[in-house]
């Protein structure tokens, strides 16, 4: 387990949260951006084939000790964003799903954002920039990349959406 700033809590997610991640990603607000509403079994699959690689790295991550949401951690070299962007080879990403309903609007989005890019950047000196790619259309996902110190770097044209490339570079404040 990871303690990040705010009281987050990071730890790798497990095949036995599948059904978690599952019923999550059927939510209205999640499954039109993620596009993920899976069975239980295929997502005990991705989770096994994840952590098993070296492309990204999916997490459960808490608040309080309640589980809330599901990230994933990428390296932007291994990842089809790296075609369409002129990315850095010690680049992060970060894809973010708060799946508890109750904590959506709540402003929590923007502080796991920033708790995570910080935490992403002090973890590896070399990493200079956390990325992201939500959908443009997705409002309220594109405001809490922004509240979290995140600047949209322009539009992607990827295969399923049009996307904002959303970059947060490391500053004095991050090191902290």
């Amino acid at each position: 387990m990871l303690h990040l700033d705010n009281g987050f809590d990071l730890r790798p997610a497990a095949p036995g949260d599948a059904a978690t991640i599952a019923l999550w990603m059927a939510q209205p607000h999640i499954r039109q951006w993620w596009q993920q509403d899976w069975s239980v079994e295929r997502w005990a699959q991705s989770l096994a084939a994840q952590s098993s690689g070296e492309h990204s790295i999916p997490c459960m991550a808490a608040l309080g000790s309640e589980d809330l949401g599901y990230v994933e951690l990428y390296r932007v070299r291994y990842d089809r964003l790296a075609e369409y962007y002129a990315y850095e080879e010690h680049d992060w990403g970060v894809h973010v799903a708060i799946g508890d309903i109750t904590r959506v609007g709540r402003g929590i989005g923007r502080k796991l954002l920033r708790s995570l890019a910080d935490a992403l950047l002090r973890a590896d000196p070399r990493c200079r920039r956390v990325v992201a790619e939500p959908d443009a259309r997705n409002t309220p996902s594109v405001r809490a990349f922004a509240a979290a110190g995140f600047v949209s770097q322009g539009e992607l044209q990827l295969p399923e959406k049009t996307a904002l490339l959303m970059v947060r570079t490391r500053t004095v404040e991050a090191l902290r």
